[in-house]
């Protein structure tokens, strides 16, 4: 029978969850019934300010600060989490940095920034967590991409080429854990309201938007748990961009 309430109990780990998409699947999350450990980078009184909500809604939710471009911190961060909450079951890589770029302004220490928060602290949060799914036999792992990374998109290509890493990882590793009860997956955003990654004035974008408005990160929120909430969904990249990119 499949469980109606898989997070229920469990520990999750939300990076970047101090601000838009992040913090709306820490809400939904912390809804299901889940403790959230909510990562956050620079946004400590966002993030601790979220922390109370979940409490005032009678959930369970303690912050932490990690500066994932540092190489040890990714996996430090799963280590404080695992030792203060509990092993982690439900890991959303949602932390990234995406500073706009032409291909000509693109310098080394933007590619190197860019890797490092959005591709390298993914995989290496991962690794870290991975074991203690595979031995409780149950996991899940979601990283949260760019429509970008399928487009190209306008960030530049080091937020692009990042991306699309996060895609390459979700094949590599998805097929190697289903058999542990471990899913891994991936979610596409695009022109998502009240996200730092919003590239220009919300009137003009609405215009490029077959759904005619910018998406919520609630919505994204929604499709992040349905797609954990499934174990026979795995290996999946899934777009959610108002119907811009239709696959």
């Amino acid at each position: 029978m499949t469980d109606q309430q898989p997070f229920s109990g469990r520990i999750a780990l939300v990076t970047g969850a101090s601000g838009g998409i992040g913090r709306a699947i820490a809400l939904a999350l912390a809804d299901a019934g889940a403790t959230v450990a909510v990562h956050y980078g620079s946004g400590a009184d966002a993030a601790h300010a979220l922390a109370d909500t979940i409490a005032s809604r009678g959930g369970r939710a303690t912050p932490f600060g990690a500066d994932l471009r540092e190489p040890d911190a990714p996996v430090a961060l799963v280590d404080r989490v695992a030792a203060q909450l509990g092993p982690i079951a439900v890991l959303v890589n949602n932390a990234g940095i995406g500073r706009r770029r032409s291909w000509e302004q693109t310098t080394r220490e933007d590619f190197d920034e860019s890797y490092a928060v959005n591709l390298r602290a993914p995989f290496l949060s991962t690794r870290r967590a991975l074991p203690a799914m595979v031995d409780a036999g149950f996991g899940r792992v979601l990283f949260v991409s760019s429509v970008a990374a399928l487009t190209g998109g306008i960030v530049g290509p080091h937020y692009a080429a990042a991306k699309s890493g996060l895609h390459g990882l979700t094949h590599s590793l998805a097929g190697r854990l289903a058999g542990s009860g471990v899913t891994v997956n991936a979610l596409a955003p695009a022109l998502i309201a009240d996200t730092a990654m919003l590239p220009g004035d919300p009137g003009q974008l609405r215009s490029r938007i077959p759904v005619g408005r910018l998406g919520e990160p609630a919505e994204v929120a929604d499709l992040a748990l349905s797609v954990m909430r499934n174990g026979y969904l795995t290996n999946q990249v899934i777009s959610i961009d108002g119907g811009m990119f239709p696959s």
